[in-house]
């Protein structure tokens, strides 16, 4: 049973659509054999996914706990967007015991982590010139959801800015694409931007594909990756090749609007498993398809951050600098 010092360790936590992982970090430092993965179906709420763990780390007496949620946080409250949790502080210091508290969206987690991961856990997709010190960074998770997070440097320490761009309406360039919009509407009533790019977007590009073709089935999101890396489906291809497209229309639209001259990183599982494939199927025209903005799209790097616990020590941080 472990035995840690009492009152002196952060609680840390990343809640996904799937999956919570938890740890435990002094300061900014993970402490790598605390992290634990949960499945969260089955968990009927956080609170019992932190005492399970806090038991399991033989009832560790922590100073803070810091949670990143992959939903809204609004007034000390998460709302899980596909998960039927919520999450405020009354819960988080019931389950902790924890003398500080705080609730993240997962985006703001992984702004916060930003110049913390090891650089052998970053993969260059697109280079740019090199950036200022104090330029603006952006956060893009692709993963059982999509959004996005601007990180600021100020006078007052780091802000990374909310959002839920996930659920912006998709931009689309011609027919093809507007019947894709028109297919997956009909899940919600709305043609979002999670609708097609995230691990259930692609599943749905792939039938959408099928439906068109006369032959609908489905394939999983794993499925259809490890077909594109066969090479044993052209649908699957094809639907690949169309994510990537309209993610590099999505990510180059984000940078218009947040103007990340400190770089563009790309976060989440979908993210990591379509990063070898960016390349290959366009990403990089389809982020630098802006008409006359075409040579100033040059002005930002994108990256593919592959470190899973990023999330993890991004609470960390943001606890550190608030609580040190």
């Amino acid at each position: 049973m472990p035995n840690h010092p009492a009152d002196t360790l952060t609680l840390v936590a990343d809640i996904g659509g799937t999956n919570t992982r938890v740890a435990l970090a002094d300061g900014i430092t993970l402490l790598p054999d605390t992290i634990r993965r949960y499945s969260n179906r089955k968990f009927p709420g956080l609170e019992t996914v932190l005492r399970q763990y806090i038991e399991e780390e033989g009832n560790v007496d922590c100073k803070g706990a810091c949670v990143a949620v992959a939903g809204p946080v609004r007034d000390g409250v998460g709302t899980m967007t596909n998960l039927d949790w919520t999450i405020d502080s009354d819960t988080l210091r019931r389950a902790c015991q924890a003398e500080h508290v705080a609730i993240l969206n997962d985006l703001q987690a992984q702004g916060h982590a930003l110049g913390l991961v090891d650089e052998s856990n970053i993969r260059p997709v697109i280079d740019a010139p090199e950036p200022a010190p104090q330029a603006v960074r952006l956060v893009v998770g692709i993963g059982t959801g999509f959004n996005a997070a601007p990180v600021f440097e100020t006078g007052a320490g780091r802000l990374v800015a909310p959002s839920e761009c996930g659920h912006a309406n998709l931009p689309i360039r011609d027919a093809h694409e507007l019947a894709l919009c028109q297919f997956v509407e009909t899940a919600h009533g709305f043609p979002a931007v999670e609708d097609v790019l995230s691990g259930r977007g692609l599943e749905r590009v792939y039938l959408f594909l099928g439906t068109e073709s006369g032959e609908a089935f489905e394939k999983s999101a794993a499925e259809i990756m490890a077909s594109v890396e066969a090479g044993d489906d052209p649908r699957a291809t094809q639907a690949a090749q169309l994510f990537v497209k309209i993610l590099g229309r999505v990510v180059g639209n984000l940078s218009l609007v947040q103007l990340p001259f400190g770089g563009v990183y790309l976060v989440g599982g979908v993210a990591r498993h379509i990063a070898p494939y960016l390349e290959r199927f366009g990403f990089a025209e389809a982020f630098r398809d802006k008409g006359r903005f075409a040579g100033f799209m040059k002005n930002f790097s994108v990256s593919i951050i592959e470190d899973d616990f990023a999330a993890l020590t991004g609470c960390a941080s943001h606890m550190h600098h608030l609580y040190p």
